[in-house]
This record gives structure tokens, C-alpha cells and sequence, in this order.
């Protein structure tokens, strides 16, 4: 058995997501290479998942030349702009949770009083509860953060919360770039993200837990995945080679040189 058959079609994902993309060539032989006809009508071969699509009959594709087709997204490159945007999403998420712990922050400001007494209430049956679920929050860094910000002057809590909102920004920011697949997007993302990782690598040589483990395991996939599968800075022929490795892949240009 053919171990490519096996293989998940990411092709296939494109067009179950957004539709088939089909377009007429102007050149005859290229178009003979991407229609034929079936007794149940006339089909168009997808320029992504590369199966014949049946169209009504009297009706055709756009069309023109071939070098005007859209260069359509397909196999490695439609498996590139999947996970991106599963972590542009990802980076959504966490610039959400950071603006709500700004949120808090601001909305405690002059009120510490109050925020202190509900800490101390609260800290110690938080800790019990968390204890007989297996959890040690004796040395918790995050209980120890909220102490201190319950402990902070005005003014420092002004700071942490204008530094929440800018990493909140920056995240924003990054998941826009990457959810449009855009190649500053992808430069943004590995300087933002490539900056923290030594801070996180600190934080876990003194510390490890789980949330941490997986937050840098997923930092670390992604500035890896850019560099190798984008060739950033360069690398692997930098962006003319990714372009070209494009160019290769479509299957217009396929079809094309088959044609010729």
C-alpha cells in the first residue's frame, strides 16, 4: 500500500473550507490539460486539491491568460497557512487575557485596602483547595505576583497595567500578521516571540511547571517553524527561494510545463 495515501491532504482541508478554485487558461493546450468531458457534464481540475469539478452547463471558470491565474495555495504551503493562523489565534487569545488582567488591575487602583483584605481571606482556602487536588501553592509565582500588586503603590500599578496593555499590543499585532500570512507578520512574530524565550527558559531553570512547559514548547515550535518553513533572513535561499518553491508547487505551472 502506498504510504502517500495515507498522507492528511491538506489541499483538500482548502477547499472544504473555502471552495474549490478554478480558473480557464486563454492558452488551448494548457486548458485541453485542465477540463474534460464526462456524461455528466463538463469539469474544471481545481487549481488547489487538483480533482475535476463538474460546472453547469453554459458556464465556465474565470478565465485569461495564464499568467494572470491566482496562485493558489496548496499541500505544504495550505499546511503553513493552517497553523499560523492557529497561532495568530493563539496569540489572540493570550492579548484577551491580558488586557482582563490589566482590566483588574486598573479597576483595583485606589482600592488596595479592600483588595488586600479579600487576598488575605481568600489566599489560604485557596490553597487548601488546591493542595488536596495535588497543587503546591505554598511557593506559587503567581500568588507571590498578586501579593505584590496588592502591595504596590499607585504608581507602580499604573505600570504594570500600561505594561499589560503594550505586551497585550504586541500580541494583537502578531496574530494580525500571521493571520494574514503576511511576511512582515511572520519577521514581527519571530522577534516578539524570540525575545522572550530566554526569559522563559530562565523562569524554567528555576522553576518548571506544566503551563510554563507548553507555553515554551509552542514559542520555541513557532520561531523554528519561521525560520526553516519561510526562510527568514535568508535562510535556505530566503524569500526568492520561497517564492520560486511556490511557483514550483502550483499546479498551473505543472499543468504548464506538461502542456509545453
Amino acid at each position: 500500500m502506498n504510504e502517500k495515501r495515507h498522507r492528511f491532504d491538506w489541499s483538500l482541508l482548502g477547499c472544504a473550507l473555502s471552495g474549490h478554485v478554478l480558473y480557464a487558461p486563454d492558452e488551448a493546450a494548457l486548458r485541453g490539460r485542465l477540463t474534460a468531458r464526462t456524461p455528466g457534464g463538463t469539469t474544471w481540475r481545481c487549481l488547489r486539491c487538483a480533482d475535476f469539478v463538474p460546472v453547469p452547463d453554459g458556464t465556465k471558470p474565470p478565465s485569461g491568460p495564464a499568467r494572470d491565474a491566482p496562485l493558489v495555495k496548496r499541500g505544504a504551503e495550505m499546511r503553513d497557512a493552517v497553523l499560523l493562523r492557529f497561532f495568530a489565534v493563539e496569540r489572540w487569545v493570550r492579548g484577551a487575557l491580558l488586557l482582563a488582567a490589566a482590566y483588574v488591575v486598573h479597576r483595583f487602583e485606589g482600592r488596595q485596602d479592600e483588595l488586600r483584605q479579600a487576598f488575605d481571606q481568600a489566599a489560604p482556602v485557596v490553597k487548601q483547595v488546591f493542595g488536596k487536588a495535588g497543587f503546591d501553592l505554598q511557593h506559587s509565582k503567581t500568588l507571590e505576583l498578586l501579593q505584590k500588586a496588592v502591595d504596590a503603590k499607585p504608581t507602580t500599578l499604573t505600570w504594570i497595567v500600561t505594561a499589560l496593555i503594550a505586551y497585550a499590543a504586541v500580541e494583537v499585532v502578531e496574530g494580525v500578521g500571521l493571520w494574514l500570512l503576511k511576511r512582515w507578520g511572520e519577521y514581527f512574530a519571530f522577534v516578539a516571540t524570540g525575545m522572550f524565550l530566554p526569559l522563559e527558559v530562565y523562569e524554567l531553570a528555576h522553576r518548571v511547571s506544566p503551563l510554563k512547559l507548553v507555553t515554551f514548547a509552542l514559542n520555541l515550535l513557532l520561531v523554528v517553524y519561521l525560520v526553516w518553513t519561510k526562510r527568514l533572513f535568508g535562510l535556505r535561499g530566503g524569500k526568492r527561494a520561497y517564492e520560486a518553491q511556490r511557483h514550483a508547487e502550483s499546479l498551473l505551472e505543472v499543468e504548464r510545463a506538461a502542456a509545453g
